[in-house]
């Protein structure tokens, strides 16, 4: 952006060699279209970041309370039958509170995904065919299977939550109007003698922080905006499952 600004001076000065008078005329609705539009996406496109973010967030208590539902419907199982899926739904929670911690190492947050698919596969088959024993109370299947379904889906929604951003499209456009918008802030400043640095790097530098910021919202494991804090609440989840 700074680079842009010099060449959008250079192109001013050249203007100003050409036609001593003064810049060229009636470019102040071209610029103020420029901005506006610049103005819009980076509103538009924030919202949709902080609001993904959000849901992110809240997906992952979704999913404690699904959890939480599920195991403590286990008491309607036989006793016998209970001990095993405990067990497993400790290890279940363990694996994901850890799925999503580390998402620069892809192979190791797909085998941690993978392992709680294979979790899941081992738990449903376990509590219905534990729900269809005769001994079995009638609600076990009616209260608990749901309840497992709910927490099942919950990670597909989760996983789909993850991989939901604008078009690239949005985030090119938005990196020309910010390059365009300097180009037109050092051709303004063209006519003083001596360059405005003040001016073009704080709009380089707001720009380039807005920018940061909407991806960084948009990559909350990545980058320096996190949701691993929310996580907590699948630990102590895993803590309270005795």
């Amino acid at each position: 952006m700074l680079i842009s600004s010099e060449v959008g001076r250079r192109i001013g000065i050249a203007s100003l060699a050409r036609d001593p008078d003064g810049l060229a005329k009636g470019t102040g609705a071209a610029e103020a279209a420029v901005f506006g539009l610049m103005g819009l996406l980076i509103a538009f496109t924030f919202s949709g970041a902080a609001s993904r973010f959000e849901d992110r967030r809240h997906l992952i208590t979704t999913e404690v309370n699904a959890i939480g539902t599920a195991y403590l419907r286990i008491d309607l199982l036989p006793d016998d039958s209970q001990l095993e899926i405990r067990e497993l739904f400790r290890r279940y929670v363990e694996v994901r509170s850890l799925a999503y911690r580390n998402m620069e190492d892809q192979n190791t947050t797909k085998a941690k995904l993978a392992e709680a698919e294979a979790l899941q596969r081992d738990i449903w088959t376990r509590a219905l065919a534990a729900s269809r024993r005769q001994d079995a109370p009638t609600q076990a299947a009616i209260l608990l299977l749901p309840a497992l379904n709910e927490m099942i889906d919950i990670t597909t929604t989760r996983a789909i939550a993850t991989q939901n951003h604008p078009p690239l499209v949005v985030f090119v456009l938005l990196v020309v109007l910010s390059l365009i918008g300097a180009l037109l802030v050092g051709y303004d400043t063209s006519p003083n003698k001596d360059r405005s640095w003040l001016h073009m790097v704080v709009f380089a530098a707001i720009m380039s922080l807005a920018v940061y910021v909407i991806v960084d919202l948009e990559f909350p494991r990545l980058g320096l905006i996190r949701v691993d804090a929310a996580d907590q609440a699948l630990i102590e989840l895993r803590k309270s499952m005795h």
